[in-house]
């Protein structure tokens, strides 16, 4: 099915039923990148060397991975459609990959961390690129795109949240961190056919006219796409935007366990409060994109975090009273980040429709990806590695030096605040602001009604 004219506001129950597909994405976001890595390192005995070379290697090997997906997924069309096709495809993959993960062996070796990490990376690929990319066909006005997104990330509250209260409540039914962690693992293999197969089977699948032949994709165009000033703006600001918070994920159960000495259920807790304020936090970063304008809103946010994270440093020790609003304030910044360059990239994706004549929201996306893999990368290639030249030692039971617990505790803050501000910078006098996009639409608006 074809577009000729915009599509109108969309319903709430449509937003729910297609942005249920990002559940499971926002869960394993916690589950893998908080929990599974001082799992490994702590009750499978694997290094941290291993877990952080590791991790980075294949985080760097898995780039060039969502740029193909991309030129394969804009080139689809099949009787089910085209996002919908490679969702199907993707869930049981990720399942998979999640499965061998989550019950992993003892003491594995670092084969089989790669192989399976590139599993779940795959599956991941397939399933958020296609997803956003539908998510931009879905929503082609300028703010209703702050609407879709913000919902996706404030529903995706809900499965970070059940995530962290696995282990919260865990303790109370006689489970070991071990098993919750591996809970955490179930909960995700069985959401995902859920959701996924939700928004597969509700949501409508629109395309618009291409004005060249399904013929493959020229170089030039696609150089030409890649190479566009707006996307590079933002696939440096995705980079820094998300390995601020990434850094933060990765050491977050060493600085509040061991630093700060709070309980994991206790750290576990206010992980879940700043998780739980993204509702708010990505309604209000939507709203505030309406008013002010997309990148204006993320300059704030980013600022806003900044501050509320580097305050921790003066909450007493063991406080969660104290600790507290400060967690949820940060989550609630942390929360417009990736809604607001999801919805900028979709402007951009208009941009270049009407540039090139075809769509290649799959292609803008997967730059996008490509951002947030190499950010998840080095968010714990880079920091797993430095605890260990600054002197920890993660592993359970284990006499950290108040040297030691001082140097994460600095990590823990600078890294995040430093490239959280750089990602701001990187959007800096945006030009396709709500009057520019909505010039792009009449335009494509008119171009698709003599198509």
């Amino acid at each position: 099915m074809t577009r000729a004219q915009d599509n109108s506001r969309l319903s709430t129950l449509a937003l729910l039923t297609f942005t249920a597909a990002n559940l499971p994405y926002a869960a394993l976001s916690i589950a893998v990148f908080v929990f599974l890595p001082p799992y490994f390192a702590g009750h499978l005995g694997v290094s941290m060397g291993i877990i952080g070379g590791v991790w980075m290697g294949v985080r760097l090997f898995d780039i060039p991975v969502d740029i193909l997906l991309a030129l394969a997924m804009d080139r689809t069309r099949t009787p089910i459609g085209r996002y919908r096709f490679w969702l199907v495809i993707g869930a049981p993959v990720l399942m998979l990959g999640l499965y061998k993960l989550f019950m992993a062996p003892h003491g594995f070796d670092a084969t089989y961390l790669a192989i399976w990490l590139l599993v779940l990376y795959l599956g991941m690929s397939i399933t958020v690129l296609s997803v956003s990319a539908w998510g931009a066909t879905l929503a082609t006005q300028y703010h209703e795109r702050s609407r879709l997104f913000g919902v996706m990330t404030a529903l995706g509250v809900g499965g970070a949240m059940t995530v962290l209260l696995i282990p919260i409540l865990g303790q109370s039914f006689g489970r070991t961190n071990a098993q919750s962690v591996q809970t955490m693992g179930w909960f995700i293999i069985i959401l995902t056919p859920l959701t996924m197969g939700l928004a597969a089977l509700r949501t409508p699948e629109v395309l618009a006219p291409a004005l060249k032949g399904p013929k493959s994709p020229e170089l030039r165009e696609v150089w030409a796409v890649i190479a566009k000033p707006d996307l590079l703006r933002l696939f440096f600001a995705q980079v820094a935007l998300t390995l601020g918070p990434g850094w933060m994920s990765a050491i977050y159960l060493f600085f509040f366990t061991e630093a700060w000495r709070y309980s994991l259920q206790q750290a576990s807790l206010l992980l879940a409060l700043f998780i739980l304020s993204g509702v708010p936090g990505a309604l209000g970063g939507a709203a505030l994109s309406r008013r002010i304008g997309k990148h204006r809103a993320l300059m704030v946010s980013a600022v806003g975090f900044s501050v509320g994270l580097t305050a921790i440093l003066v909450v007493p020790k063991g406080n969660v009273l104290a600790a507290a609003p400060l967690m949820i304030w940060s989550g609630a910044m942390a929360a417009s980040f990736n809604l607001t360059i999801q919805a900028m990239l979709a402007d951009v994706g208009d941009e270049v429709r009407l540039d090139q004549g075809r769509e290649r929201l799959s292609l803008l996306y997967a730059v996008n990806g490509l951002a947030q893999k190499i950010a998840a990368a080095f968010s714990i290639g880079l920091t797993f590695p430095l605890l260990a030249r600054l002197g920890f030692n993660p592993a359970d039971g284990a006499h950290n030096t108040p040297q030691a617990l001082n140097n994460l505790s600095w990590a823990f803050i600078a890294g995040p605040t430093a490239f959280v501000m750089m990602g701001a910078a990187c959007v800096i006098g945006w030009r396709l602001d709500a009057h520019r996009q909505g010039e792009i639409r009449q335009a494509l608006a008119l171009r698709d009604a003599s198509a």
